[in-house]
């Protein structure tokens, strides 16, 4: 009898080694880039000294992930809000995007 798994465990998820470089260029050029290229940088900034802390790149990994999915998500928020269905209250992010991992 052997002692190793019946099946492969799920990967946790690891963006490409460009990914951060190349979503922060994608968010530089969208028209909310006055307020998404600080927030970006501030939580990569905590999640590098999160990193440095635990030795883990995971909290790197999160942030690329949540802002991927905040890009992705951004055409739908926009067409949500241009079709007369404006609510000026905030959405929270978890709400849209279902809790983090």
């Amino acid at each position: 009898m052997s002692a190793q798994p019946d099946h492969t465990p799920a990967a946790p998820y690891a963006p490409a080694p460009g990914a951060p470089a190349e979503l922060l260029a994608q968010l530089r050029a969208d028209r909310r880039a006055a307020q998404w290229v600080p927030a970006f940088e501030r939580d990569w900034a905590k999640a590098l000294d999160d990193a440095r802390h635990t030795f883990s790149l995971t909290p790197l990994h999160e942030v690329v992930r949540t802002w991927q999915l905040r890009v992705a998500a951004a055409p739908d928020v926009d067409a949500y809000l241009d079709s007369g269905r404006d609510e000026s209250a905030f959405v929270d992010l978890d709400d849209v995007l279902g809790g983090r991992p």
